[in-house]
């Protein structure tokens, strides 16, 4: 099995469900593959991580009322005449109903694939700076300057990452680390803002569901904004390249830095 292949079957592999053979082939590729053995080892922490210290919100007491009101009530008899008044609806007025509700149910969908497209990106991108917070070592290559990380991706990525912000005194950039993106290999460079790490993610961008709806306009550049499990994220499109970038800084000091890296130079 090649790498990727492995790495998109970690958690499955993790979790034993997998086909014998599929595990069998996975463990192999471990055996003999220290990079997807550290991989292994990232991805089981940031389970731990998740299961164990990520906050639970128990159900409201309202919430639980309604649950017990509705499970102590065993339903209604169905009278005879309940039975037979479905079969008596004129089929012209169940026409008119499919004819209203067709269209609600087609935006509904589309808003509700949208709503999925853009939670997907957002929440890779959380896992990925994860991953990078869990690793033991979470910097392949420590920052001299922007000419010296950007060269070192040359050769373990099958693109060049287009990145022109050098890191300043607000945001130094601190180095850079070879990540995935979903299915993809990805370039991290790590920025800083005071004690906070912040992930820029730069991968390929063809075939991944990019958000279309409620975007940012940031330097010419349609950025779709959100926040999950505490961390703000900012997800763009710029040519072929897609970029992510994620801390648990500020919203608005993260978005201070994403108007620097889109700005054009």
């Amino acid at each position: 099995m090649r790498c990727d292949e492995v790495r998109l079957q970690l958690l499955d592999y993790q979790a034993g469900r997998l086909r014998s053979e599929a595990q069998d082939a996975v463990r192999v590729h471990l055996d003999g593959c220290a990079d997807c053995t550290r991989a292994d080892t990232v991805e089981q922490e940031l389970t731990r991580l998740l299961e164990q210290r990520l906050p639970q919100h128990p159900a409201s007491l309202a919430l639980k009322r309604r649950l017990a009101v509705r499970w102590a009530q065993p339903p209604a008899p169905r009278s005879r005449w309940s039975r037979w008044r479905g079969s008596l609806v004129p089929a012209a007025a169940a026409a008119a109903v499919v004819l209203v509700a067709a269209p609600l149910v087609y935006y509904e969908r589309a808003a509700s694939r949208a709503t999925r497209e853009q939670t997907a990106m957002v929440a890779e991108a959380v896992n990925d700076h994860l991953r990078l917070l869990a690793s033991p070592r979470p910097l392949d290559v420590e920052s001299g300057g922007l000419h010296q990380v950007k060269p070192w991706f040359g050769g373990r990525l099958d693109f060049a990452p287009v990145v022109t912000f050098e890191g300043d005194d607000e945001f130094p950039l601190k180095g850079g680390s070879l990540g995935y993106f979903r299915d993809r290999k990805a370039a991290v460079f790590v920025y800083a803002r005071r004690l906070h790490p912040i992930s820029l993610l730069v991968f390929r961008a063809d075939g991944l569901p990019w958000p279309s709806h409620e975007l940012a306009r940031v330097n010419g550049v349609d950025a779709s904004v959100a926040s999950e499990r505490g961390f703000n994220v900012i997800v763009w499109r710029r040519g072929e390249l897609g970029y992510a970038l994620v801390s648990d800084v500020d919203a608005r000091e993260l978005a201070t830095l994403a108007a620097r890296l889109t700005r054009e130079r």
